[in-house]
């Protein structure tokens, strides 16, 4: 009798067996852990805005290096254009005073501004800008291990601030003619020279204005571009917000939508007029030609 349980249970692992191999065996009856071999495929329907990331996802978007990732890299011809789009023309605060020398004044990048040789270029050139006064940035050029800032028109020129303010619809302006610096006839134009030490490193509008914060002051200044833009009229103003030219617009507006150009050209027409056309882009990649009479557009192509 004491056999009867053990051939029992015998003919049910044979039947299982039987079964299994036949492959009609439910796969949920397997208790045993299955091993994980690869991660599981993720579809773009389980990442919906609402379920949470995979934490491995969310360790390569916190990463605390990527900043220095970019930092290595060389500047980028993409992130040119962006500087010149946003920082290009934008207002700051000075806060030290600023000399008026010819070869512009050297801060490296990094380091503790050289107040021994500020100090000698105030003394020796003259004040174009005092400390608190507003400036704008009128001019950005990038050579191979520095980038040149020009604010107020550069230094050596003539620059009256308020002819450049811009009003805002409801509006005062960015700032009174009591900040307006160099109204007692001195120049007031100033050039920076930000020296990295190195090749330029890849970077944005708002590392920009970081290595300028030893002398200038971008918080609670109102974006030039901005204040400007909001006073087009709406096809100009939508226009600039797609990054595209529109045959009426003038050299400002093409810069605020475009940024400056990669190359200019000019001709003369068949009538005598000469026309200068603005070129973004290189063949065979996208290239855009913006063609001028004057101040303003008369013809926009695009080549892809």
């Amino acid at each position: 009798m004491a056999r009867w349980p053990n051939l029992a249970l015998l003919g049910i692992a044979s039947a299982t067996t039987l079964l299994a191999a036949a492959g009609d065996v439910p796969k949920k009856i397997d208790v045993r852990p299955t091993p994980l071999l690869a991660p599981l495929p993720i579809s773009n329907d389980t990442l919906d805005s609402e379920a949470p990331l995979p934490s491995v996802l969310v360790e390569v978007a916190q990463d605390p290096n990527q900043h220095a990732k970019k930092k290595n890299q060389p500047l980028l011809a993409s992130s040119r254009l962006e500087l010149i789009r946003y920082v290009s023309g934008e207002f700051a605060k000075a806060v030290t005073p600023l000399p008026a020398a010819k070869k512009g004044f050297h801060i490296g990048v990094g380091k503790e501004l050289d107040d021994h040789e500020l100090h000698q270029l105030l003394a020796n050139t003259g004040i174009a800008v005092n400390s608190g006064d507003t400036v704008q940035i009128t001019r950005l050029e990038f050579r191979e291990k520095e980038i040149v800032v020009d604010l107020n028109g550069g230094s050596g020129h003539h620059f009256r601030l308020k002819d450049h303010l811009q009003v805002n619809v409801g509006g005062p302006s960015t700032a009174s003619s009591a900040s307006v610096p160099g109204q007692t006839g001195q120049p007031t134009g100033v050039t920076l020279l930000l020296d990295y030490g190195k090749p330029l490193p890849d970077m944005g509008p708002d590392d920009l204005k970081h290595d300028l914060a030893p002398v200038l002051n971008f918080q609670n200044q109102k974006s030039a571009t901005v204040n400007w833009v909001d006073t087009l009229p709406p096809e100009y103003k939508k226009a600039i917000q797609d990054n595209r030219a529109l045959v009426g617009m003038d050299h400002d507006m093409v810069i605020a939508a475009l940024g400056r150009p990669d190359h200019k050209v000019r001709e003369r027409t068949e009538q005598g007029e000469e026309t200068e056309d603005w070129i973004y882009g290189d063949p065979p990649s996208k290239t855009v030609f913006v063609t001028f009479l004057g101040d303003k557009v008369i013809r926009v192509k695009e080549f892809n």
